[in-house]
């Protein structure tokens, strides 16, 4: 179990024990302190009736400065997506909470959304008080009416109802590290209001080193095997996942070690150094050609797969000559194995770890004698980006290309920009034709689940989470429609959050998606919206871009230094056809 480190809180201990508050504390207080303990800053919800209980108790929290504060989203939805953001930036566990009936229902987009990612995130939803139950309870929620327990059963680890005071320190002491134990995930607890509002019997008292257990698992039998399979390989290549979290440092260096080229899944991109000549671009959706050519050609006899879930997305659709007995697949999470039943070797423990030993064990190969062919010289001939494409890239034609408008932002963010893509056409053309040089988990794309708006409120968590750090979402139009009024909640905190929204007056996937399939054209048709105008009439800065020019003038330094969000209506041409004819393929073989 991987818990984030807590400083000690014997201080706060103290303090919680004799001035937290003149009132009984209640269970709603036990659990705002188990949240502080186990690391959590934030929690992100939406009021209501049921729920109340909890936000008193946060907020007497909040009042003595001793616990969690509390992130109002527009809907619950955006809430789910914030924990989600905040989790990525902070790398402690997410909260998230509503009240009963449509609230915890409005909740189930996000909380699937990080059930697909692995995200280690708390539910609590709200009960009607218990007497109430089954008796037609304005938004009973209970097994008798609409199941919500039930419901979060299919994507969360655990889901459970506290039907009785005592049962709820250890439900949420039990649900605190089942969601931080690999493969992490959500859980949900159900929370009636006269529980959560039950005064607690005897002072609290918790032990704060509660959660900072460590769980390492590692095979010293699989390292043997895998040092010798890196003996007797001639040609490596190394095939890096979301769930990398190396440094651009560490794989280079390896790589250098042992002439590998790099290649990584579309979301494993966030831990590559893109400019760097071993790395040789994406394989799967919206990849680029030369990693393909690495993949189809099998010059090589070793491929480290460092971190992947093997997804469709990642794999160009399961393909074969990816996903066969030259892998040597490398996580630390064995479930992602059940993915890889082809590869020769599963090694699981921390990957740090595990390329240190392997750097150590190559650099005594090298003094030895050993070397490796550079696996690079197979490709040489194949661009990462074709001649047209560089040229679309660069193309300063009206209305602007979105091709132009990756190409650019890549070079016009700071380095440390936490950069969210949205689903739709973001994902194709940021995969494709953003190349930033050190990554370091900063690219940030969910594609598990696909969920339209994510990166809206993901980005809004995240900057709650580091205001300080440059954010940036790319959306669509028409996922903006979908909950753009998250951006209030920057807004209303002041931070400098920035939202470019590519406007083609389409829902541009489903459009260019039908036209490459053959399908019917139709239901992807938007309105012609001035977003900046938008933004203005909620306060907000609004720009519009519809040219190279204006978009290399945005003065994206002075935009991240101010107190407040921005967003920039970026008029794309909308008839530029994105980089997913594999995707299609993969819809058209499924029919």
């Amino acid at each position: 179990m991987d818990m984030p480190h807590t400083p000690s809180l014997d201080s706060r201990m103290d303090r919680d024990t004799s001035s937290y508050q003149t009132e009984p504390e209640t269970y709603g207080d036990l659990i705002v302190r188990y949240l502080s303990v186990a690391g959590v800053n934030h929690i992100f919800g939406v009021p209501g009736g049921s729920i109340e209980p909890f936000f008193d108790a946060v907020a007497r929290a909040e009042r003595s400065g001793s616990g969690p504060t509390m992130v109002v989203s527009r809907h619950e939805t955006g809430a789910a997506f914030m924990a989600d953001g905040s989790i990525r930036e902070s790398g402690r566990l997410g909260v998230c909470c509503s009240t009963t009936g449509p609230g915890a229902t409005n909740l189930i987009t996000g909380v699937a959304n990080a059930y697909e990612e692995n995200l280690p995130l708390l539910v609590l939803t709200a009960q009607t008080p218990r007497a109430k139950f089954g008796r037609k309870t304005l938004q009973d929620s209970s097994c008798s009416a609409i199941d919500v327990v039930g419901m979060f059963n299919h994507c969360t680890k655990y889901s459970t109802l506290v039907s009785h005071p005592d049962q709820l320190k250890h439900k949420l002491i039990n649900a605190l590290l089942i969601a931080n134990t690999a493969p992490k995930g959500p859980v949900h607890l159900s929370l009636p209001a006269d529980i959560v509002n039950t005064a607690l019997s005897e002072p609290l008292r918790i032990n704060p080193d509660l959660f900072n257990q460590t769980l390492q698992l590692n095979s010293p039998m699989a390292m043997e095997q895998l040092k010798t399979k890196l003996y007797e390989a001639e040609r490596i290549l190394i095939y890096v996942g979301e769930n990398c979290h190396l440094t651009s440092d560490q794989l280079t260096q390896f790589a250098d070690q042992t002439n590998a080229a790099i290649i990584s899944e579309p979301t494993g991109k966030c831990w590559v150094d893109e400019t760097h000549p071993r790395y040789c671009g994406v394989f799967g959706f919206s990849g680029h050609p030369k990693a393909r050519a690495l993949i189809m050609e099998q010059q090589y006899d070793l491929l480290l797969a460092l971190g992947t879930q093997a997804g469709e997305l990642g794999t160009s659709g399961w393909e074969p000559k990816l996903l066969n007995n030259k892998m040597v697949h490398i996580d630390d999470n064995s479930a992602a194995f059940m993915q890889t039943p082809e590869a020769c070797l599963h090694v699981c423990g921390s990957l740090p770890e595990i390329l240190t030993q392997l750097s150590t064990h190559a650099a005594i190969l090298r003094s030895q004698g050993k070397q490796w062919q550079d696996l690079r010289q197979s490709v040489s001939s194949i661009p990462m980006l074709s001649l047209e494409e560089q040229a679309a890239a660069t193309n300063n034609a009206v209305p602007i290309k979105p091709q132009r408008v990756m190409h650019t932002l890549s070079q016009a963010l700071p380095d440390n920009t936490r950069i969210f893509i949205d689903a739709g056409n973001a994902w194709a053309w940021s995969i494709r034709y953003m190349q930033r040089r050190d990554n370091r988990g900063l690219f940030r794309i969910a594609m598990a689940y696909g969920s339209m708006t994510w990166a809206i409120s993901a980005s809004v968590g995240s900057a709650v989470s580091n205001p300080k750090a440059p954010h940036i979402c790319i959306t669509g139009d028409g996922s903006y429609l979908m909950s753009g009024q998250e951006i209030t909640v920057a807004a209303q905190l002041n931070l400098p959050l920035v939202m470019i929204i590519l406007n083609d007056n389409a829902l541009g996937m489903v459009k260019h998606g039908q036209r490459l399939g053959g399908a019917e054209q139709t239901g992807f048709a938007l309105p012609e919206i001035n977003f900046a105008l938008m933004a203005e009439a909620m306060g907000i800065e609004g720009i519009v871009v519809e040219s190279p020019r204006e978009l290399e003038a945005v003065d994206f330094t002075r935009l991240f230094a101010k107190r407040g969000p921005t967003i920039i209506d970026v008029r794309i041409d909308p008839e530029e056809v994105p980089p997913m004819g594999e995707r299609i393929k993969g819809l058209a073989t499924s029919k």
